[in-house]
């Protein structure tokens, strides 16, 4: 057989390479072996048919809380995120330098998902919902965070602070914590990932005064204080930050998608350059459930199915330095990949102040592929 596993008679979806239309996609060794009109199903040991579905890259989901019995956050990745076909997902501080070998050990090393890393400033990281990682303003420790990030540069792609005032932040530590980030960045050659809302400020101007090219302001369409939008207006503040780079990220959570901020953004031309979803245990059984889900909401607002996915797949590959290997199913790419179904009729989307629309049409991962192997097939009713 020339090949491990072919998906065939879908459309396929690729951003990275410009692709929507009928292609098969046949995997050998754990990549893509092939991409091509008409492929044998002689040639393949197993054969998936994707007929009448879409075919995409493995989702990438840049913000996630996935240190499953180590912060008070974390969920089990691989029936949460890969299952869900999120094959690539990045964990956003829930472990600092105290805690972070233990994330690797027990949860990044031994998951099938793959699993990438935002090391928290605070060294305790996201341990417990009674003190805030920032309560004492020594946990933001910059030479203990460098420290970690030199011996685990492989999976680590920069540093996480989180700015809310009183349940993480401590008026003591004020905005120390942003600017211990910065400096533990700095020397480490690493951009920083920013959770801005209610911070210790006057506004997010002041918050994206230290942030430049690569670094991430992630819950960008936030309802609270230290937000995008003045009066509804999008601030000069994030427009200009977008401009020097500053990557713009869903973030969405339990507390951080508003429809009113994210609607009122877009129409200003203002749009995220990247989907994620924060999820976590108290988000998982709504309103987020996975990140296709956060997708289809992105589907109700206007986006095509192809930029869509690009903020899910080509766009967040590019942001972690695999583009070519993840986030496109090109010749030669790791073999990840998702089958997802369009579904139309009349769904409930709802944000996190429980504000409701309704959709017409809805993602669902029916078949994950990881490796180059069937990983997952379920009931695309599953879920959100």
């Amino acid at each position: 057989m020339k090949y491990d596993l072919l998906i065939k008679g879908g459309t396929l979806v690729d951003p990275a390479q410009g692709i929507h239309e009928h292609k098969d996609v046949a995997f050998s060794n754990g990549r893509v072996a092939t991409v091509a009109a008409n492929v044998a199903t002689a040639d393949a040991r197993q054969v998936v048919d994707a007929g009448g579905r879409i075919v995409a890259p493995g989702l990438i989901d840049l913000h996630v809380h996935i240190f499953y019995g180590g912060s008070h956050f974390g969920i089990e990745p691989d029936p949460t995120c890969l299952a869900r076909g999120a094959t690539t997902v990045v964990d956003a501080g829930s472990a600092g330098a105290d805690n972070f070998p233990g994330f690797r050990k027990f949860i990044i090393d031994v998951s099938d998902t793959r699993i990438l890393a935002q090391i928290n400033i605070s060294s305790q990281g996201m341990l417990t919902r009674e003190i805030g990682e920032l309560e004492i303003p020594e946990y933001a420790n910059v030479s203990r965070a460098c420290e970690m990030i030199e011996q685990h540069r492989d999976v680590i792609l920069g540093v996480k602070v989180r700015l809310s005032k009183n349940s993480i932040v401590s008026e003591r530590s004020g905005m120390s914590p942003l600017h211990r980030a910065r400096e533990a960045a700095d020397a480490a050659g690493l951009p920083i990932m920013v959770h801005p809302q209610a911070a210790w400020c006057d506004s997010l101007d002041d918050i994206l005064a230290v942030m430049g090219a690569g670094d991430i302001l992630t819950h960008c369409f936030h309802g609270s204080a230290c937000g995008i939008l003045d009066n509804g207006t999008v601030r000069s503040s994030v427009r200009d930050a977008v401009e020097r780079g500053v990557i713009l990220d869903v973030g969405h959570g339990a507390g951080s998608f508003s429809w009113d901020v994210v609607e009122a953004a877009l129409k200003q031309g203002v749009e995220p350059q990247t989907i994620s979803s924060d999820l976590h245990i108290y988000n998982v059984n709504g309103p987020v459930y996975d990140l296709v889900h956060v997708v289809t909401k992105f589907l109700h607002l206007g986006l095509s199915l192809d930029d869509a996915l690009a903020k899910v797949t080509s766009v967040p590959a590019e942001i972690v330095h695999m583009a070519g290997d993840i986030g496109t199913l090109a010749q030669g790419a790791w073999g990840d990949a998702v089958i997802l179904e369009l579904r139309e009729g009349e769904f409930q989307l709802q944000d996190t102040s429980g504000q409701t629309r309704v959709g017409r049409q809805s993602l669902a991962p029916v078949t994950v592929v990881k490796s180059g192997a069937v990983y997952r097939q379920h009931d695309p009713s599953i879920g959100g």
